[in-house]
């Protein structure tokens, strides 16, 4: 995955747009960190993609607290 910075994309977002038809996503930073995901989509897989990442961000929403309650009860002996 490729990355781009905030600069870039405001001063050079045409080469931005290119990057992006060629890779499909692009990471974008902001002082070395990422902020961002742009993913390439059209118009017929715009829902699909929007419900993808949707149902992808509350399973992770889910599993972190999951994960920490099941380290929590494998330390106790109660799991």
């Amino acid at each position: 995955m490729r990355f781009v910075t905030v600069r870039e994309l405001h001063g050079r977002s045409a080469e931005v747009w290119v990057k992006l038809s060629e890779e499909k996503d692009l990471i974008v930073t902001s002082n070395g960190k990422p902020i961002a995901l742009m993913s390439a989509v059209s118009e017929d897989s715009l829902e699909g993609s929007l419900a993808a990442m949707r149902r992808a961000r509350a399973e992770a929403a889910v599993a972190g607290p999951c994960r920490s309650s099941r380290r929590a009860l494998e330390r106790t002996g109660c799991l």
